[in-house]
């Protein structure tokens, strides 16, 4: 087996661990002193000059639209496999990856838009994206029904032919809809029952949906332990009476579950590869804090509690990491469906592990690990979300269990 990266992983690898480090860490405070100074101006959803700032540097680096595919749009997109090491090294400032254009859940919404949409679609709202001009929402989760059964969705995407010509009208609630909160949001998918008649599997359709259309209410944003993750946020949004051409329906109706599972594929891997990101830096800042420190006669750091778990943090994290190559491999080789099972493991394995490291890192930090003087709490409190995101821990579990089950049957 070889383990190693691809040269031009190796490559792009480098110039991005170097963009860190000049660009990113550096500015991690003057990025939330200008997220503070925002709010309280009353504007805190304004995109950050911070990080438009820093947008065209990676353009002119190579260090955009990162995550891409190949395509037609691109023609030298990376594998899955060589996007690992890259999300993973984003994913350890939690507003890097936008600067790179490689920020959920954009990446997804241009995957689905770039699979699925028609060429017009593409041109009035995938090229924007690519280019970081504007961003976008994907509303699928709703607050009356338990949405990680995709089945349950109650909003209504109706068939009308009345008014200005071939419509449908959509009606429904959804919340923690991610991206809605920024000015530049300028579309959302929308999944909802065209028919709730139909197979269980082939109720559920996504459409487009312009983020100006009227009958569109983004009633407050979620806070996430407190934290208001402005700018982008996650938001709840009504849908009342809304009326987009017909021709917004992406693939047709009854194709909701399919486009879902082809887009959640991608976007689980990706979350991995950035928690990832998040346990090595804990790792690191723990290592760094307990050597920095002196109990009891002698450094933390050779106290026997913190070498066991300084020991089982790297045992960990290197676990995730193997699994998340292996089912990046998977994903490249043998496609999304046949690496369910891997993405499902992954996507329990890698975002608890990035919790426990983060714990060990808050205890090893003492009163500090819960402050805003470090990284840390805000870490904890934004990966914790991720075994909610993309579908909760339960029901991977289940997951995993029915193909482990089918073994043996």
């Amino acid at each position: 087996m070889d383990f190693d990266y691809s040269d031009r992983c190796k490559e792009l690898r480098t110039r991005l661990l170097a963009f860190m480090d000049e660009h990113i860490y550096p500015n991690e405070k003057a990025y939330k002193q200008e997220i503070d100074r925002n709010g309280a101006a009353g504007n805190r959803w304004v995109p950050t000059e911070l990080i438009e700032r820093l947008k065209p540097l990676a353009r002119e680096q190579g260090l955009w639209n990162l995550f891409l595919p190949k395509s037609t749009r691109a023609p030298e997109g990376l594998s899955n496999l060589d996007y690992a090491p890259l999300c993973e090294i984003m994913g350890r400032v939690g507003w890097a990856p936008e600067v790179f254009n490689c920020g959920a859940p954009d990446t997804g919404n241009m995957e689905t838009l770039e699979r699925y949409a028609a060429e017009e679609h593409k041109q009035r709202w995938l090229e924007p994206l690519l280019r970081g001009e504007i961003r976008s929402a994907f509303a699928m989760t709703e607050p009356d029904v338990a949405s990680s059964d995709a089945t349950n969705i109650a909003t209504r995407i109706e068939r009308s032919n009345s008014g200005d010509g071939d419509e449908y009208v959509i009606n429904g609630h959804k919340w923690w809809i991610s991206g809605a909160g920024d000015p530049r949001c300028a579309i959302y998918i929308v999944m909802g029952k065209t028919d709730p008649n139909a197979a269980r599997h082939q109720q559920q359709s996504m459409i487009l949906v312009p983020a100006d259309t009227p009958g569109i209410t983004v009633k407050r944003p979620l806070p996430v332990f407190g934290y208001d993750d402005a700018p982008h946020g996650h938001c709840e949004i009504l849908f009342e009476n809304v009326r987009v051409p017909a021709a917004n329906m992406l693939l047709g109706e009854g194709r909701g579950f399919e486009i879902a599972q082809g887009r959640l594929g991608p976007g689980r891997i990706h979350h991995c590869m950035r928690a990832i990101g998040v346990a090595e830096r804990a790792l690191e800042l723990m290592c760094k804090r307990l050597d920095s420190r002196v109990a009891f006669g002698k450094k933390i750091s050779e106290q026997g509690v913190w070498r066991e778990r300084i020991a089982e943090a790297r045992i960990r994290i290197d676990t995730s990491r193997l699994l998340t190559l292996k089912a990046a491999w998977m994903m490249d080789t043998v496609g999304n469906k046949v690496a369910a099972a891997e993405i499902a493991m992954i996507k329990v394995l890698a975002p608890n592990v990035a919790q426990q490291v983060l714990d060990w890192a808050i205890q090893a930090h003492g009163a500090g690990g819960v402050s805003d003087d470090f990284p840390l709490a805000y870490q904890w409190a934004g990966n914790r979300t991720l075994r909610l995101a993309d579908g909760p821990d339960e029901v991977h579990r289940n997951a995993i269990a029915k193909v482990e089950l089918a073994k043996y049957l």
